[in-house]
This record gives C-alpha cells, structure tokens and sequence, in this order.
C-alpha cells in the first residue's frame, strides 16, 4: 500500500466532511478512523477509487459518532444522510494547512494539528517523534481542535504562519517511526504545489540543503559533529542540487524573503569544497540583508561567527558584543571567538558555561568536550592572553 499516497489523501477527505458540515474535530476523528480501516483492509482489498473510499467510511463513521451523541428526530437524519453525489475533485489543502496553523493556537499545537490533519500521522506517531506520551500528545491535539472550533474553512490564512510551522516540523527531533524533516519536506513540497510564493520555494530549498547535509552532522553514538569538522564526503548532493536551483528560480522573482536568504546562506557552505573554502564575505552580506528582513538577536548571533570568519575574531567579538547576553548559545560564540583570538582560559570557562546551560543532551557533551579540548591544550602548553 502506498502510505504516501494515503497521506496525501487525508486533507482533502477532511476537507469534504468539513464541506458537507461536519465540524473540522468531528471530520478530523472520522478521518483517522477511516485510515485506522484502511490500514487494516487495503493491503488485501484495495479499492479502486482510495479518495472516494476514505469519503465513504470517513463520513459514515462522522453519522455514527453524531447519531451516539445527538437525540435529533428520525427525519432529521434521513435528511442528513442522503447520498451527496460525487466526491467533489477540488482541493481544500492549503485551506487545512492556514487553519492548522491558526494564530490562536500555540506553535506546539500548530505543530501536532498540521501533522496529524494534513500530514495524516496518527497521534502515537506524533507522540513518538516528539518523544512525549500518547496521552499528552492526544490532549495536546483535542485543546487545539478546541482552539478552532468554528473556524470557517473558506477563510483566507496567513502563509507566513504557515512556514514558520513547518519550519518548526523540520527543526524538531527525530523520534519514533517518523522523521519529522522528511516530513516537512514532504508538506513543504506540497504546499509549493498548491501556492506560488517565492518565500514557500525558498523554505523547501532551505530545508532540502539542511536535510543533504545532515548524514554528516553526527558521528558513532549520535555525537555532535561541528560544520568545521564535517565529512563533505557524505552529503547529499543530489538534494543540495535540487534546493540550490529552487532557489535560484525564487531569487529570479526578485521578491525577497528570509527564508530565501537563509536557503542562500545554507547554499554559500553547501558551495565550499572544504570549510576554510566558505565564502564568509558573501554569507555576512547575506545575514546584513536578513536583518533588514527580521532584526532577530539570533540572526545577530550568527552574523558574528560569519564575521569572526570573514575579519577575524575581534571583528566578531565586537559584532557579539551587539547581542543580548540571554540568547542561547551566546556563550558557546564567545567562547568559539575567544578561543580563535587566544585567550583559552576564557574560551574554555564560556565552553562549560554554555553546556550547564545546553538544551539537548548532544549539545551538551559536545560543548563539555570542547570545553575539555581547550584545558587540555593550555595544560599541553597553550598560552592565554
């Protein structure tokens, strides 16, 4: 059975109950109870017609739930469940996609109701990914049905929400039986498909660059591997090809976004054969043009590693300087800045900092080996300014 296929599926399904008046939470439960069915049937008796299929079951299953809770006359429902014709072919997609991410509802929440309602995941698929128990993952998922509860389908949406959730899909972890990253890449696509906007061609570029680097991005026992020390051996071209001309024919449209200016950064380091190779002049030009986009402290926070490299280390220190001391990893720059300045002991003080105060176990014993890498080298003979 094809699961991409099914997957695919599931947003438009939902979105022919929704048209047919179920409510988005009823029409979404239907839904995954009709993918339930499929994967249990499909495989030994597909049908011919899998859209029109999952319609079928999805809304008989809608009228049982409702015909449970509801006390409605007889002739109510005869008129409720007439046959409705043809499953209509239009595609309500991007209109799932723009309620999923609704301003109302949080990024965590955002981020469960777009995998599960569009990406077609099951809540324990979801809960896997996220490493969180199905239970929290299901309340997580009905307080957000909650949330928009109402909302019409036929609204217009805020496709910059919209990216920023599946951006948020990309970065998360990978946990369970799904990759989160190839799953935003894979809505990404979809979305590309359904809306012509250079920003959305710009966030699929990113990600694809992102995602033709990652088998290099950890070594034996999932261990943090730095940019600098990276086998380029083991990248993805052929995904990095792909991203760098999406790219291109979005910066060809002359309407200029961040995520095409990060995709265009993450392009510069794809571009170099080895790290002392990158074109640092070129990415710090880029981040000035992103923070004419987005004045991030975060965005300020990578400028200055770039002009570290692009000036020397205390061009970057002074560039640091311009960041707020609470952004995280600020300390783990410094110490990095220090350390190419000379001054190890700092260095090595700012590395074990940064690692009390790291987020993910990886980062952590990353930043405590460096922190023990830098003691070593004074001990060995290194001197500190």
């Amino acid at each position: 059975m094809d699961e991409w296929r099914l997957r695919t599926l599931v947003p438009e399904v939902i979105a022919v109950l929704v048209r047919r008046g179920a409510d988005f939470a009823s029409a979404e439960d239907a839904v995954q109870e009709a993918l339930i069915q499929a994967l249990r049937t499909w495989p030994d008796d597909p049908p011919r017609d899998l859209k029109g299929w999952l319609v079928a079951v999805a809304w008989r299953k809608f009228l049982d739930a409702a015909r449970a809770q509801s006390s409605r006359r007889d002739r109510e429902w005869a008129e409720f469940d007439q046959p409705r014709g043809e499953v209509p072919t239009t595609d309500d997609t991007l209109a799932l996609f723009f309620l999923c991410a609704h301003p109302r509802l949080s990024s965590n929440a955002a981020v469960a109701l777009t995998l599960r309602a569009v990406g077609g995941l099951t809540t324990r698929q979801i809960a896997e990914a996220h490493l969180v128990p199905e239970a929290t993952m299901a309340q997580r998922i009905s307080r957000a049905k909650r949330t928009i509860a109402g909302t019409a389908l036929d609204r217009p949406g805020d496709v910059t929400t919209v990216l920023r959730v599946l951006y948020l899909v990309f970065n998360e972890g990978y946990g369970g039986d799904i990759d989160l990253a190839a799953e935003a890449i894979r809505l990404t696509r979809q979305l590309v498909s359904l809306i012509d906007d250079p920003e959305v061609a710009g966030l699929l570029a990113l990600m694809l660059i992102h995602h033709g680097r990652r088998p290099s991005r950890t070594g034996p026992g999932g261990r943090l591997v730095p940019l600098a020390a990276q086998d380029r051996s083991q990248w993805d071209t052929t995904l990095i090809a792909e991203g760098i001309e999406i790219l291109q024919d979005a910066l060809s449209r002359d309407r200029l976004g961040e995520y095409q200016v990060q995709a265009a950064i993450a392009a510069l380091h794809a571009d170099a054969v080895t790290f002392p190779e990158t074109d640092w002049l070129q990415i710090v030009e880029w981040y000035d043009e992103l923070l004419r986009l987005t004045d991030s402290p975060v965005v300020r926070l990578n400028r200055a590693v770039a002009v570290g490299h692009a000036d020397g280390p205390a061009a970057g220190l002074a560039a640091l300087a311009e960041v707020p001391q609470n952004i995280p990893r600020r300390d783990a720059v410094s110490a990095h800045l220090h350390e190419r300045a000379g001054d190890l002991a700092l260095a090595a003080e700012l590395y074990a900092e940064a690692s009390h105060a790291a987020t993910s176990v990886s980062e952590r014993d990353h930043l405590a080996r460096e922190a023990a890498r830098v003691r070593q080298g004074i001990s060995c003979g290194g001197m500190s300014s």
